[in-house]
């Protein structure tokens, strides 16, 4: 597994979870060995993800508050 970088966009994150969703998907039987860092590396991502999300809905707020 590779090591998330500490910025990821939210293009990167989302494919990221994609393919960590895939690869479990996939498994005809659990990888034990590589579960923990598939976890934390799609921890990582959804949290990228999850703050994207949030600044992009706090400035549509700004944006259209009344």
């Amino acid at each position: 597994m590779s090591k998330v970088k500490d910025t990821l966009s939210f293009k990167e994150g989302y494919e990221l979870l994609k393919k960590n969703a895939a690869l479990l998907e996939e498994q005809q039987e659990p990888d034990i060995d590589n579960l923990m860092k598939i976890v934390e590396e799609s921890m990582q991502a959804y949290k990228a993800c999850k703050s994207r999300v949030d600044a992009v809905q706090a400035a549509l707020n700004e944006t259209f508050k009344d």
